[in-house]
């Protein structure tokens, strides 16, 4: 288990860039650092999966079937993990997040085992994803910035009304365990053009989830999540008016509980 970071206000900037990871994530009051590839020193004993995005750039579609799109470029298995009750909420605090980049969050676990080091061996590819939050369109009929070529409010645009952070419940009644949670971001401003589309910016966290909850959902290999010619991938969003738009991914797990509107999310 990790030791419990001492939470300042300096966790709550936010930065406005090009692209974004997650600082810091909260559970039951602790913050835990996220990884910064960015910096030759991160602490030793992390929740948070490591990588080599020191741009704090994407994971192209050119990575769909392969090992970057289950927890970013070169992920590796952090060395510790995060207590979370069933039912609890964690709440992810991303370093800013750009207006034009608009697109769904989504979140997914995937079942590790019973074992205390299971997630911090465990190889990526073998993980089973189930989904437990997915936000996208929330309103087509309304524009949450100026840009020209963005129609719509959508679950970026929420994330960014918050202070750049988004608040998952993990379900009341799954498994306790340990598990690999995946947070993520999809980018669809240059989805509709063909050799660039969606930029995806998912990040991973180690779990142990105690509770007496009993469900185990069934999970899609993380590599196998998302199809290059998926609706939801290649979708306009300069689109006048905007069309109904599906999420990518597999379907929300039934005992999960998704926070639209977001509110008092603050990490």
């Amino acid at each position: 288990m990790l030791p419990r970071v001492a939470f300042t206000a300096a966790a709550l900037f936010t930065l406005v860039a090009a692209h974004s990871r997650i600082t810091n994530f909260v559970i039951d009051g602790a913050s835990y650092n996220g990884y910064n590839a960015k910096v030759p020193n991160n602490p030793k004993l992390l929740a948070a999966w490591s990588t080599t995005v020191n741009d704090d750039g994407w994971v192209s579609t050119e990575s769909y079937g392969g090992p970057n799109i289950v927890c970013h470029r070169n992920a590796s298995n952090p060395a510790g993990h995060a207590p979370v009750a069933a039912g609890d909420t964690i709440a992810f605090q991303w370093q800013g997040w750009p207006e034009s980049h608009h697109g769904p969050v989504v979140t997914h676990l995937a079942y590790c085992g019973s074992e205390r080091e299971s997630c911090e061996t465990v190889e990526k590819t073998t993980l089973s994803f189930f989904a437990i939050d997915k936000v996208g369109l929330i309103d087509p009929t309304k524009n949450a910035t100026d840009f020209a070529t963005a129609r719509g409010i959508w679950a970026s645009d929420v994330l960014i009304q918050n202070n750049a952070s988004w608040v998952v419940q993990i379900p009341p009644k799954i498994a306790p365990g340990y598990y690999v949670l995946r947070h993520e971001i999809v980018a669809l401003h240059f989805a509709r053009y063909p050799g660039q589309g969606a930029q995806h910016y998912p990040q991973c966290i180690n779990i142990q989830v105690t509770g007496e909850g009993g469900d185990r959902p069934t999970g899609t290999l993380g590599t196998r999540l998302y199809q290059p010619a998926e609706e939801g991938l290649v979708y306009d969003i300069s689109q006048s008016p905007l069309p109904s738009y599906k999420i990518p991914g597999p379907t929300v797990y039934t005992g999960a509980k998704t926070f639209a509107a977001q509110t008092g999310a603050q990490c």
